[in-house]
């Protein structure tokens, strides 16, 4: 018997180190799993964040590329985060960029008075004693109905383009605010050369055109027909109203064309894709009144009057 009871000691002895020989080898194998498991995860967690850094590199070196305007006078777009924070109605949006030392100012005129300076960074740092605040100019803005108003102006950093940055306000209520102002499509003053009218054959074209001024009651034909002679383009214009009897177009002054239907001129057009300006004197009001457009004469629309071409 006691034989008997050692031979069954052995015998689970035996099995349940045979037990914990194969439960073992099954903590082993999950223990690679997991182990194999959280290689993957790392490799991916690591392969991740190193994708997000180039992208995050690309669009920083996207906009410091933007930046490096060359140093002159541009016209760029001036946006804000509130309609009650804007550039006078007047100026389109726009202010006017000037590029010195590879350093960035833009003025812009604003809508009234009531913003008495402006601040480049948070309100809580322009309260601070010893704060540098942007003091106003006195503009005058012309409006597109020929009337004219005072407005402050000012004169703003610009550390980037295209990307927003923070501009702090003080009104008359004497209480400072923060917003986040973008300069963004800087366009050099005097440099309209966008579409090379040399390439394009001599002859008569039609061309579709934008307008923006005014007061939307008048508009410029679209298609209009467009000669081109020697790489100079010279554009037949017909309004929707007989009242116009002048344009001024790059300081010269050009009369209609016709003496009845609607207001024909025949002016030069110094580049396509480029807005032009263009004053017409009306004489549908009380007085006749001098108002401004701006003209664009979209290339892609350019199409041959003459058959074969």
């Amino acid at each position: 018997m006691k034989a008997k009871t050692a031979r069954n000691k052995i015998i689970i002895v035996g099995g349940l180190s045979a037990c914990l020989l194969l439960g073992g080898c099954g903590a082993g194998q999950a223990a690679d799993a997991t182990s194999a498991e959280s290689t993957v995860a790392a490799q991916e967690s690591t392969v991740t964040p190193t994708e997000t850094t180039e992208a995050e590199n690309i669009s920083t070196e996207t906009a410091q590329n933007e930046a490096q305007l060359s140093d002159g006078v541009y016209t760029a777009e001036f946006s804000t985060d509130s309609s009650m924070f804007h550039v006078s109605e007047a100026c389109d949006g726009k202010g006017t960029l000037t590029v010195k030392d590879g350093v960035m100012t833009i003025h812009i005129s604003l809508g009234s008075k009531k913003i008495l300076n402006l601040y480049p960074g948070l309100a809580e740092d322009a309260a601070k004693d010893g704060a540098v605040l942007l003091e106003p100019t006195t503009d005058t803005v012309t409006y597109s109905d020929g009337m004219t108003e005072e407005v402050y102006g000012f004169d703003v950093p610009v550390p980037v383009i295209g990307e927003e940055f923070d501009l702090a306000l003080i009104g008359t209520k004497g209480k400072w605010y923060d917003h986040k102002v973008k300069v963004s499509d800087p366009v050099a003053e005097g440099t309209a050369d966008t579409f090379d009218l040399s390439t394009v054959e001599d002859g008569t074209y039609t061309i579709e055109l934008t307008m923006e001024g005014g007061s939307g009651r008048a508009s410029i034909q679209s298609p209009a027909q467009l000669a081109i002679a020697d790489g100079a383009a010279t554009a037949t214009l017909e309004w929707s109203s007989p009242n116009y009897d002048y344009m001024l177009v790059n300081g010269e002054k050009y009369l209609p064309v016709n003496t009845e239907g609607n207001s024909v001129f025949e002016v030069p057009v110094e580049a396509l894709d480029a807005p032009l300006t263009m004053i017409g004197d009306t004489v549908a009001m009380s007085t006749p009144h001098e108002v401004e457009y701006t003209v664009t004469f979209h290339s892609e629309t350019l199409e041959s009057t003459e058959s074969g071409k």
